[in-house]
Protein backbone atom coordinates (compact mmCIF):
# COMPACT_ATOMS: atom_id res chain seq x y z
CA UNK A 1 0.00 0.00 0.00
CA UNK A 2 3.13 2.52 0.57
CA UNK A 3 3.95 2.36 -2.96
CA UNK A 4 0.22 3.21 -4.16
CA UNK A 5 -0.36 5.84 -1.44
CA UNK A 6 3.00 7.16 -2.74
CA UNK A 7 1.24 7.54 -6.43
CA UNK A 8 -1.81 8.61 -5.40
CA UNK A 9 -0.03 11.73 -3.27
CA UNK A 10 1.83 12.49 -6.12
CA UNK A 11 -0.71 12.15 -8.60
CA UNK A 12 -3.05 14.43 -6.41
CA UNK A 13 0.37 17.01 -5.90
CA UNK A 14 0.64 16.85 -9.91
CA UNK A 15 -3.54 17.98 -10.08
CA UNK A 16 -2.87 20.70 -8.09
CA UNK A 17 -0.07 22.04 -9.69
CA UNK A 18 -2.01 21.42 -13.15
CA UNK A 19 -5.05 23.25 -12.13
CA UNK A 20 -3.03 26.32 -10.85
CA UNK A 21 -0.62 26.15 -14.12
CA UNK A 22 -4.35 26.05 -16.40
CA UNK A 23 -5.69 28.85 -14.00
CA UNK A 24 -2.31 31.14 -14.50
CA UNK A 25 -2.33 29.96 -18.43
CA UNK A 26 -5.71 31.35 -18.68
CA UNK A 27 -5.89 34.43 -16.72
CA UNK A 28 -2.15 35.60 -18.82
CA UNK A 29 -4.29 34.56 -21.91
CA UNK A 30 -7.72 37.27 -20.48
CA UNK A 31 -4.84 39.79 -20.23
CA UNK A 32 -3.76 39.25 -23.69
CA UNK A 33 -7.00 39.33 -25.20
CA UNK A 34 -7.92 42.69 -23.43
CA UNK A 35 -5.05 44.54 -23.99
CA UNK A 36 -5.21 43.47 -28.01
CA UNK A 37 -8.73 44.63 -27.70
CA UNK A 38 -8.28 48.42 -26.04
CA UNK A 39 -4.96 48.93 -27.40
CA UNK A 40 -4.49 46.98 -30.93
CA UNK A 41 -2.56 44.06 -32.02
CA UNK A 42 0.91 45.12 -32.27
CA UNK A 43 2.83 45.00 -29.33
CA UNK A 44 5.61 47.71 -30.56
CA UNK A 45 2.64 50.23 -29.91
CA UNK A 46 0.86 48.91 -27.70
CA UNK A 47 2.82 48.37 -24.47
CA UNK A 48 0.40 46.66 -22.03
CA UNK A 49 0.09 44.34 -24.84
CA UNK A 50 4.09 43.81 -24.90
CA UNK A 51 4.61 42.94 -21.29
CA UNK A 52 1.24 40.85 -21.20
CA UNK A 53 3.20 38.76 -23.90
CA UNK A 54 6.35 38.63 -22.37
CA UNK A 55 4.68 37.51 -18.86
CA UNK A 56 2.90 34.64 -20.61
CA UNK A 57 6.42 33.78 -22.52
CA UNK A 58 8.16 33.64 -19.14
CA UNK A 59 5.37 31.59 -17.67
CA UNK A 60 5.86 29.13 -20.68
CA UNK A 61 2.65 30.26 -22.45
CA UNK A 62 2.49 28.27 -25.70
CA UNK A 63 3.62 30.59 -28.43
CA UNK A 64 0.22 29.79 -30.52
CA UNK A 65 -2.28 30.37 -27.60
CA UNK A 66 -0.89 33.75 -27.21
CA UNK A 67 -1.02 34.76 -30.72
CA UNK A 68 -4.39 33.27 -31.27
CA UNK A 69 -5.54 35.86 -27.85
CA UNK A 70 -3.59 38.67 -29.71
CA UNK A 71 -5.71 37.99 -32.64
CA UNK A 72 -9.29 37.11 -30.92
CA UNK A 73 -8.89 40.51 -28.77
CA UNK A 74 -8.34 42.43 -31.78
CA UNK A 75 -11.05 41.07 -33.77
CA UNK A 76 -8.85 39.60 -36.46
CA UNK A 77 -10.63 35.93 -35.27
CA UNK A 78 -13.39 35.05 -33.82
CA UNK A 79 -14.12 33.75 -30.01
CA UNK A 80 -13.37 36.67 -28.08
CA UNK A 81 -15.41 37.36 -24.74
CA UNK A 82 -16.44 40.79 -24.03
CA UNK A 83 -14.35 40.72 -20.76
CA UNK A 84 -15.65 43.30 -18.14
CA UNK A 85 -12.48 44.45 -15.04
CA UNK A 86 -14.47 44.48 -11.78
CA UNK A 87 -12.95 45.49 -8.46
CA UNK A 88 -14.49 44.49 -5.28
CA UNK A 89 -13.58 45.57 -1.89
CA UNK A 90 -13.58 43.57 1.28
CA UNK A 91 -11.69 42.78 4.77
CA UNK A 92 -10.27 39.46 5.76
CA UNK A 93 -9.26 37.69 8.90
CA UNK A 94 -7.16 40.23 11.42
CA UNK A 95 -8.93 42.98 9.59
CA UNK A 96 -6.59 42.55 6.45
CA UNK A 97 -7.59 45.27 3.94
CA UNK A 98 -8.66 43.17 0.27
CA UNK A 99 -9.06 44.23 -3.21
CA UNK A 100 -9.80 41.36 -5.40
CA UNK A 101 -9.67 42.44 -8.96
CA UNK A 102 -12.13 40.16 -12.15
CA UNK A 103 -12.19 39.70 -15.05
CA UNK A 104 -14.98 38.09 -16.13
CA UNK A 105 -18.17 37.76 -18.86
CA UNK A 106 -20.09 37.51 -16.13
CA UNK A 107 -20.82 40.12 -13.50
CA UNK A 108 -23.08 37.73 -11.84
CA UNK A 109 -21.40 34.74 -11.47
CA UNK A 110 -17.88 36.85 -10.46
CA UNK A 111 -19.72 38.64 -7.66
CA UNK A 112 -21.31 35.46 -5.90
CA UNK A 113 -18.28 33.63 -5.91
CA UNK A 114 -16.74 36.00 -4.48
CA UNK A 115 -19.02 37.18 -1.86
CA UNK A 116 -19.21 32.93 -1.16
CA UNK A 117 -15.42 32.94 -0.87
CA UNK A 118 -15.12 35.84 1.31
CA UNK A 119 -18.03 34.46 4.13
CA UNK A 120 -16.72 30.65 3.76
CA UNK A 121 -13.51 32.16 4.51
CA UNK A 122 -13.68 34.47 7.14
CA UNK A 123 -14.05 37.44 5.41
CA UNK A 124 -16.82 40.13 4.60
CA UNK A 125 -17.33 42.33 1.73
CA UNK A 126 -17.09 46.09 1.93
CA UNK A 127 -18.70 49.13 -0.06
CA UNK A 128 -16.73 50.59 -2.58
CA UNK A 129 -13.91 53.03 -1.85
CA UNK A 130 -13.89 51.54 1.90
CA UNK A 131 -10.76 49.78 1.50
CA UNK A 132 -9.50 50.97 -1.59
CA UNK A 133 -8.06 54.30 -0.27
CA UNK A 134 -5.03 51.81 1.62
CA UNK A 135 -4.00 51.18 -1.80
CA UNK A 136 -2.16 52.76 -4.49
CA UNK A 137 -1.79 52.40 -8.12
CA UNK A 138 2.07 51.30 -8.53
CA UNK A 139 4.42 49.96 -11.67
CA UNK A 140 6.20 47.52 -10.46
CA UNK A 141 9.41 45.10 -13.18
CA UNK A 142 10.75 42.36 -11.45
CA UNK A 143 14.51 41.73 -12.80
CA UNK A 144 16.04 38.66 -11.51
CA UNK A 145 19.71 38.07 -10.45
CA UNK A 146 20.14 36.03 -12.76
CA UNK A 147 20.61 38.32 -15.50
CA UNK A 148 23.78 39.67 -13.36
CA UNK A 149 22.28 43.06 -12.44
CA UNK A 150 23.51 44.69 -8.89
CA UNK A 151 21.22 46.51 -6.37
CA UNK A 152 23.05 49.72 -7.32
CA UNK A 153 23.53 49.40 -11.32
CA UNK A 154 19.90 48.82 -11.14
CA UNK A 155 18.98 51.65 -8.95
CA UNK A 156 21.18 54.00 -10.92
CA UNK A 157 19.61 52.69 -14.12
CA UNK A 158 16.19 53.49 -13.01
CA UNK A 159 16.08 56.69 -11.06
CA UNK A 160 16.74 58.89 -14.10
CA UNK A 161 13.34 56.94 -15.63
CA UNK A 162 11.26 57.94 -12.48
CA UNK A 163 11.48 54.77 -10.35
CA UNK A 164 11.26 55.24 -6.65
CA UNK A 165 12.70 52.41 -5.34
CA UNK A 166 14.47 49.00 -5.38
CA UNK A 167 13.71 46.43 -3.07
CA UNK A 168 15.46 43.13 -2.40
CA UNK A 169 13.31 40.13 -2.89
CA UNK A 170 15.90 37.31 -2.18
CA UNK A 171 16.21 35.56 -6.09
CA UNK A 172 15.42 38.92 -8.13
CA UNK A 173 14.77 43.20 -7.38
CA UNK A 174 11.56 44.67 -7.21
CA UNK A 175 11.44 48.23 -9.09
CA UNK A 176 8.61 50.63 -7.86
CA UNK A 177 7.18 53.40 -9.76
CA UNK A 178 4.33 55.63 -10.75
CA UNK A 179 2.43 53.95 -12.59
CA UNK A 180 2.05 56.44 -15.34
CA UNK A 181 5.74 55.67 -15.19
CA UNK A 182 5.88 51.69 -15.82
CA UNK A 183 6.57 52.01 -19.83
CA UNK A 184 10.00 54.38 -18.83
CA UNK A 185 11.05 52.06 -16.28
CA UNK A 186 11.18 48.63 -17.93
CA UNK A 187 12.35 50.15 -20.83
CA UNK A 188 15.15 51.97 -19.52
CA UNK A 189 15.92 48.37 -18.25
CA UNK A 190 15.88 46.56 -21.32
CA UNK A 191 18.58 49.54 -22.81
CA UNK A 192 20.70 48.48 -20.13
CA UNK A 193 20.97 44.87 -21.28
CA UNK A 194 18.57 43.39 -18.79
CA UNK A 195 15.64 40.98 -19.47
CA UNK A 196 12.94 41.85 -16.78
CA UNK A 197 10.23 38.30 -15.28
CA UNK A 198 7.40 40.83 -15.28
CA UNK A 199 6.08 44.24 -15.31
CA UNK A 200 2.66 45.04 -14.16
CA UNK A 201 0.87 48.02 -12.90
CA UNK A 202 -0.38 46.70 -9.72
CA UNK A 203 -1.82 48.34 -6.07
CA UNK A 204 0.66 48.62 -3.40
CA UNK A 205 -0.28 49.27 -0.08
CA UNK A 206 -0.15 52.29 2.40
CA UNK A 207 0.17 50.40 5.78
CA UNK A 208 0.61 46.82 6.63
CA UNK A 209 -1.21 44.57 8.88
CA UNK A 210 1.33 42.44 10.60
CA UNK A 211 0.19 38.19 10.91
CA UNK A 212 1.42 36.11 12.96
CA UNK A 213 0.97 31.88 12.18
CA UNK A 214 -2.46 31.83 13.00
CA UNK A 215 -3.57 34.92 11.17
CA UNK A 216 -1.35 34.22 8.17
CA UNK A 217 -2.67 30.58 8.16
CA UNK A 218 -6.24 32.46 7.78
CA UNK A 219 -5.40 34.80 5.50
CA UNK A 220 -3.47 32.49 3.09
CA UNK A 221 -6.74 29.94 3.34
CA UNK A 222 -9.00 33.23 2.19
CA UNK A 223 -6.26 34.41 -0.74
CA UNK A 224 -6.64 30.22 -2.12
CA UNK A 225 -10.38 30.68 -2.13
CA UNK A 226 -10.36 33.77 -4.17
CA UNK A 227 -7.83 32.70 -6.56
CA UNK A 228 -9.83 29.31 -7.06
CA UNK A 229 -12.05 31.47 -8.98
CA UNK A 230 -11.46 31.30 -13.07
CA UNK A 231 -13.46 35.10 -12.70
CA UNK A 232 -10.83 36.27 -10.13
CA UNK A 233 -7.69 37.98 -11.97
CA UNK A 234 -5.37 39.42 -9.17
CA UNK A 235 -5.67 39.72 -5.38
CA UNK A 236 -4.31 42.44 -3.36
CA UNK A 237 -4.20 42.62 0.36
CA UNK A 238 -2.39 44.77 3.03
CA UNK A 239 -0.64 42.26 5.20
CA UNK A 240 2.98 41.45 6.26
CA UNK A 241 4.39 38.60 6.89
CA UNK A 242 7.72 37.79 9.07
CA UNK A 243 10.18 35.37 8.09
CA UNK A 244 9.97 33.58 10.93
CA UNK A 245 6.00 32.77 10.44
CA UNK A 246 6.67 32.44 7.07
CA UNK A 247 9.23 29.54 8.38
CA UNK A 248 6.57 28.50 10.88
CA UNK A 249 4.08 27.63 8.03
CA UNK A 250 6.54 25.73 6.13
Amino acid sequence: MSGHSKWATTKHKKAVVDARRAKLFARLIKNIEVAARQGGADPDGNPTLYDAMQKARKSSVPADNIERAVKRGSGAESGGADWQTIMYEGYGPNGVAVLIECLTDNRNRAASEVRVAMTRNGGSMADPGSVSYLFHRKGVVIVSKATGATEDDLLMTVLDAGADEVNDLGEAFEVVSEATDLVAVRSAIQAAGWDYDSADATFVPSMSVELDEDGARKVFRLLDALEDSDDVQNVFANFDVSDEVMAGLD
